[in-house]
């Protein structure tokens, strides 16, 4: 018995990288998994077959998959993505938003087309999907689970990537409103935020000294399996940090912060000597 035996999975971005890793377990879990990729580079330019070669090593390895060229990044091709799952297996239970391009920058040197393009592909495609699924979801009345894809990029920031960066600052926003909208159809909603070698983490520092065997996609597909899973029903709204085999959570918090005197505005002159209480806590 599987974890996620009988369930209906839509994996974007599932080509390669943690999306493959996501497909192959949700696969040996017992799902039927719809592999989405169009097969571009990193960048989204180009298509090749991947999507097609990972559904065929999941069906040569006794599983149940299709593969799926469309891209997420229109509410058509959202539309289509999930009405493909539907026609081939008869329902949908899970969506897995990984689909991502990169189109590093920094601010002062970004074109239009780099930012648009990111945006495009992680923060519409994320919504676009979501919103595709969960009226699905919401018809069948069995619940479901979706699970988003954020980045330490965009709870923390990261230098030159202000496009994508901004998208997954959205995707956690997203993902916690999300969460509170569709808890009356028993749809959770989760979002990771990954840290794994892969052809889109391997240039950055810190990261490039590693390898697949020791910080691969295959550490992060456990987590985003039980979150797809029935035993996942009590947690929802929640941006998972996977950093190996080490998981947290991020969350927005305010600190302690300063009053001033007698409750009247601030003063702006008198705010320079507070100003460090209020950053430092």
């Amino acid at each position: 018995m599987g974890m996620l035996d009988g369930k209906v999975a839509i994996i974007t971005g599932a080509g390669t990288g943690i999306g493959r890793a996501h497909a192959h377990l949700f696969a040996a879990q017992g799902a039927r998994v719809l592999v989405n990729d169009t097969g571009a580079a990193l960048d989204g330019t180009g298509s090749s077959a991947a999507a097609e070669t990972v559904a065929a090593e999941i069906r040569a390895a006794g599983g149940e998959a299709v593969a799926d060229t469309t891209s997420v990044a229109s509410f058509e091709g959202a539309n289509a993505i999930v009405s493909h799952a539907v026609e081939r297996f008869g329902q949908l239970d899970i969506l897995v938003n990984n689909a991502g391009i990169l189109r590093d920058r920094t601010l002062l040197k970004m074109n239009p087309e780099e930012w648009q393009a990111v945006l495009d592909v992680h923060l519409t495609g994320t919504f676009a999907c979501l919103q595709a699924a969960a009226r699905r979801m919401k018809d069948q009345g069995t619940g479901g689970r979706i699970v988003n894809t954020s980045s330490s990029s965009g709870t923390l920031g990261n230098f030159g990537q202000i496009n994508y960066g901004a998208a997954k600052a959205g995707i956690h926003a997203l993902t916690r409103i999300a969460s509170m909208e569709l808890a009356r159809y028993s749809i959770t909603v989760n979002a990771i935020a990954p840290n794994a070698y892969t052809r889109m983490t391997r240039d950055l520092p810190g990261i490039a000294a590693m390898n697949e065997a020791n910080y691969g996609p295959q550490f992060m597909a456990p987590l985003v399996c039980y979150l797809a899973s029935d035993e996942a029903g009590h947690v929802t709204g929640q941006t998972f940090g996977v950093n190996v085999n080490h998981l947290f959570v991020y969350k927005m918090m305010t600190s302690q912060g300063v009053d001033s005197m007698g409750g009247e505005p601030w003063d702006p002159a008198r705010i320079g000597a507070v100003i460090d209480r209020v950053i430092n806590w």
